[in-house]
């Protein structure tokens, strides 16, 4: 049998399965492995080529296959399915990651390290505090409009509901509507305590690390949004141009074209949501200063607000915004604002 080239790995939670093919592309190799076996397995194979989709856990077995001398390359799940010949199985996902990773036109996701992942790991758990403070207070509100009380919203909203629940004497409330809803103001005092801590040490790295320090110099784009970018966007030059960059966050129009005809539609919202989410969020700021006259707004982003609705300019803001972090990550400068 032909020495092993190319093995297509179909990873799971228990069992894996490999498929590999030699340099003749003759298939040499079928196997299930069980999770513990899978590194035993690999450090006996002499280097190879192993492709992987992008998915959970990826990162980690791609970091550890890399240690045993092979080459890895993850792949984007939606452009393996493709190759899937028939059914949906294994073997048969196996095969297609296998053939997959040899496209020559395939496009691969880089490799993040354990820093990057525990990063994007207290991104991720202050999304979802976030999401968990956003739905209690609404339903601290929703419970108080019950009774007559309607209290305002946003941040001060929110402090302002929590005391008048709290203050037992001030209130109007009965007791059993005060016992329901006390362990839901103190429940969010303690996850608003959270998300304090771990923005603190969402800044503290963001200020440790000199890149994302640059981006932070993008009006629009602050501490959180900046070391996200950083710990996703492993390597800004595998996008050719801040053009594409935009385009993977979605950012670009949706195309429905045919025949010659040009039809764009809304944005794509393909890519990595959070990212986009936080770029428009920064977008956002911009404008409100812009159409307050500050000075701290660009020229660009006022003459845009005069001839665009608020949502589309915002858009528009965060596509030039993602322009500019792909300039500044790909070719290693700094932000140079328009005179």
């Amino acid at each position: 049998m032909e020495q092993i080239t190319t093995i297509g790995l179909d990873i799971a939670k228990h069992v894996f399965q490999l498929h590999g093919i030699d340099a003749a592309g003759n298939v040499g190799l079928k196997r299930r492995l069980r999770r513990s076996e899978v590194l035993t397995f690999f450090a006996k194979l002499p280097p190879a080529l192993v492709g992987m989709e992008a998915c959970a856990t990826s990162h980690y077995w791609a970091r550890e296959l890399t240690a045993l001398g092979h080459s890895v390359k993850l792949m984007p799940p939606h452009y393996v399915k493709p190759y899937v010949k028939r059914q949906k199985n294994d073997m048969a996902d196996a095969a297609a990651i296998c053939e997959a990773v040899t496209r020559p036109s395939m496009r691969f996701v880089p490799m993040k390290s354990e820093e990057q992942q525990a990063v994007l790991m207290l991104h991720r758990s202050r999304e979802l505090l976030v999401r968990q403070h956003t739905m209690l207070v609404n339903a601290l509100r929703a419970h108080l409009a019950e009774f007559g009380i309607v209290m305002k919203q946003g941040k001060a909203g929110a402090a302002a509901v929590a005391s008048f629940i709290e203050d037992g004497e001030a209130s109007c409330l009965s007791s059993a509507v005060r016992e329901a809803l006390l362990p839901l103001v103190e429940q969010l005092r303690q996850i608003a305590a959270r998300i304090a801590r771990l923005e603190g040490s969402i800044v503290a790295w963001h200020r440790r690390n000199p890149t994302s320090l640059r981006l932070a110099s993008v009006p629009g784009i602050g501490p959180i949004t900046a070391s996200a970018i950083v710990a996703t966007i492993t390597d800004a030059r595998l996008f050719s141009s801040g053009r594409h960059l935009a385009a993977w966050l979605g950012l670009v129009p949706r195309q429905n074209s045919s025949g010659g005809k040009e039809r764009l539609g809304g944005i794509t919202k393909k890519g990595d949501g959070y990212i986009r989410k936080l770029l428009v969020i920064g977008a956002n700021a911009v404008l409100r200063f812009a159409r307050k006259g500050s000075p701290n707004s660009t020229r660009w982003a006022s003459s845009l607000l005069m001839r665009k609705p608020h949502k589309v300019a915002a858009v528009a803001l965060a596509n030039k915004m993602a322009r500019i972090s792909w300039a500044l990550l790909a070719r290693n400068e700094a932000f140079r604002p328009t005179a």
